[in-house]
């Protein structure tokens, strides 16, 4: 298997949760499929789901929930 990198869409604000009182999307280490959404990114009240686009494993998050991302950065490394 390959790391590959999930990178942001649009620049704005990463979010790891659907909402504040909800749970994280996913972790490290959990397995993913192409279609499953691994966090939001918030660009002028628009919220943009990030998937995983691939079936694997996140190895890690580069980012943390809140933080600023510019389009193309990466957001997690995932063992594809």
């Amino acid at each position: 298997m390959a790391i590959k990198q999930i990178l942001s869409p649009l620049p704005g604000t990463f979010y790891r949760r659907p909402a504040p009182d909800q749970p994280l999307y996913k972790n490290d280490g959990d397995s993913v499929t192409a279609g499953d959404v691994i966090g939001l990114v918030e660009v002028m009240k628009s919220f943009n789901e990030v998937k995983a686009g691939q079936v694997g494993k996140i190895v890690r998050f580069l980012v943390e929930n809140e933080d600023a991302v510019m389009a193309g950065q990466p957001l997690a490394e995932i063992d594809a």
